[in-house]
């Protein structure tokens, strides 16, 4: 089911403005049939989640005040409200990217807006090329930490209504969480390493020398989203649970050469196991929500 709006507000305010944060909030909160036990961000060639959601309901960004359209092949470019194992969800099927030129505030925009919905957990994906020898394409890595090398972070300017000025990052990715995420992946028969996802600028991959620098500062993974979002959700106080695709060996790791195409390849071949995995974990949120 989608969801369709007469007028398109998002060309009147400026995005990620709190403003456009709160006008967001209220466009997107009628279709909410009951509070989400987390807000999903899937990433590239990850969409797929959002179509097996149950009783869903879908809204185009072009219809959320603030929301730019999405332009990255294998993100779909809307928020969806159903059902998955039984618990309701808010999924944000596509992504903004700081390389597409938006600022580090419309690129967490979605995150805001699901803090201004009350919605308690983030749970965060990505596409990653793999830095560990051990993390070959299809590899699924729970988050254990990050490496903000972006050169920017969405917190510098005016404090916002409901943040933290300096949030601790100490348990940036909620250890709890990751327990939950162990546990079914455990009982599902699904392999999870465990490492440290390097955020990156982009759009060009890697080279090999940054690939073996980021190996020295401890990185698992690499790529060019998710830091950002975690840094907002944690100064609003948001849980969060990331967990990363491999999708390619980074730059040097292997002999073949990068490609966007070979990420959506293996995220569709790896994406059943993670879709399990994500099923799994929010079916345990819904039952430590009642």
């Amino acid at each position: 089911m989608s969801h369709t709006s007469e007028s398109h507000p998002s060309s009147s305010v400026t995005p990620g403005s709190s403003e456009a944060i709160l006008l967001a909030a209220d466009v997107i909160r009628p279709i909410l049939a009951e509070p989400p036990v987390c807000f999903g961000v899937l990433g590239s060639g990850l969409g797929a989640l959002a179509h097996q959601l149950e009783e869903r309901v879908a809204i185009p960004f072009s219809e959320i005040p603030g929301f730019p359209s999405v332009a990255v092949t294998g993100h779909a470019g809307e928020l969806v409200f159903g059902y998955l194992a039984g618990c309701p969800v808010l999924l944000q099927a596509g992504r903004f990217h700081g390389y597409e030129g938006y600022s580090p505030d419309v690129v967490v925009a979605p995150v805001r807006v699901a803090a201004a919905l009350e919605i308690p957990v983030l749970l965060v994906t990505n596409a990653a090329g793999g830095i560990h020898r051990l993390f070959d394409p299809g590899t699924l890595m729970l988050i254990s930490d990050q490496l903000n090398l972006t050169g920017d972070n969405p917190l510098v300017g005016p404090v916002r209504k409901g943040e933290i000025r300096f949030p601790d990052m100490t348990q940036a990715y909620d250890a709890e969480l990751r327990a939950v995420a162990r546990d079914v992946a455990l009982e599902m028969r699904i392999p999870l390493q465990e490492g440290v996802y390097a955020g990156l600028r982009g759009p060009s991959y890697e080279t090999p020398a940054e690939i073996r620098m980021l190996a020295h500062l401890g990185a698992g993974a690499v790529g060019m989203s998710t830091v950002h979002e975690v840094i907002v959700a944690r100064a609003l106080g948001l849980q969060v649970l990331g967990i990363s695709l491999i999708t390619n060996s980074g730059a040097g790791l292997s002999p073949q050469k990068l490609d966007h195409t070979e990420v959506l390849e293996a995220g569709a071949e790896a994406a059943p196991r993670l879709q399990r995995l994500v099923r799994g974990v929010v079916a345990r949120l819904g039952v430590a929500e009642n």
